[in-house]
């Protein structure tokens, strides 16, 4: 079985997270994991180029999970090989006040890729259906038509916005943008571990805001409105990949497996030459050689 089938999750059953593996069953050695990432990474780097010279299909990677998931490290390790003239990451903070007065995937839209780009999501329009569901006066502040008050911010609320989500990737997809979205799912006992590493160690201090305390106090209703949006927003033709995180190193070998798998499905190859182009540069070529040019 491909990584790809492993991991896909396409909401035809219900997922319970606190039974989902955040270790994979086997783990490979240090070194083993190490060389297939860097044959992953040449293989995206092909992959990438000829996706951009094609200029035909766009990709969309959307990276979602819990603080301290590993989603940083991973784009550093995974995407390094990448031309950055066809390869770019966006993260999505929470929303300015422009980004409040339009509809909740305006901002989105000024981040798609070009065809022929890959555009990472570090975190995404799944925001709007996490961080709101736990904090939902979050939605007050969008002045919604008829929501008003916590109470209309309810699971119908909820629906209609799934609906959207579903029907976003749905256009995109016809548009020839391919949105390919990974779940990194942590333990709680890893983060705190990753907590702990980011207050004692100095370097790492600046990782560390009080407010991510703050956060971790909704772990449970985190994985409620994690729970909720992965049931409703997976589809057997948008996919979410549900990765276990608690092994970096292997997570970022499975996220790299799965994107090699999805982008060969693509099949993108260079712009064939025709034969009266290939007479003109041979041309060229001699000109170049016997000093004419």
């Amino acid at each position: 079985m491909s990584t790809e089938n492993s991991y896909r999750y396409t909401g035809e059953r219900s997922v319970d997270l606190s039974q989902l593996a955040t270790k994979a069953s086997r783990v490979p050695e240090t070194s083993v994991i190490n060389n297939a990432i860097e044959a992953n990474v040449a293989a995206l780097s092909d992959l990438q180029s000829r996706l951009y010279s094609q200029q035909q299909a766009g990709v969309i990677i959307i990276l979602q999970g819990m603080d301290t998931a590993g989603k940083d490290g991973l784009i550093r390790h995974v995407f390094s090989g990448l031309n950055p003239a066809g390869t770019s990451v966006v993260s999505f903070k929470q929303p300015t006040h422009l980004q409040l007065d339009h509809d909740f995937l305006w901002r989105i839209n000024q981040e798609l890729p070009r065809r022929g780009e890959i555009r990472v999501f570090n975190r995404s329009q799944y925001e709007d259906v996490l961080i709101s569901r736990v904090h939902p006066e979050i939605i007050l502040g969008q002045n919604l038509p008829g929501i008003t008050k916590l109470a209309d911010v309810d699971d119908r609320f909820f629906a209609k916005r799934y609906g959207d989500l579903r029907n976003y990737e749905k256009y995109l997809r016809h548009q020839g943008f391919v949105t390919i979205k990974f779940f990194l799912h942590l333990s709680k006992e890893e983060q705190t571990k990753r907590f702990e590493r980011r207050i004692e160690i100095p370097s790492k201090n600046w990782k560390f805001s009080p407010s991510d305390m703050t956060e971790r106090t909704f772990w449970q209703d985190y994985q409620i409105a994690y729970t909720k949006m992965l049931e409703h927003t997976s589809t057997k033709k948008q996919p979410w990949y549900l990765i276990p995180a608690d092994d970096k190193a292997v997570a970022r070998l499975i996220v790299s497996n799965i994107l090699v798998e999805r982008l060969r499905e693509l099949d993108p190859s260079y712009p064939v030459v025709s034969a009266a182009e290939q007479e003109k540069l041979k041309t060229i070529l001699r000109q170049l050689k016997e000093g004419e040019l």
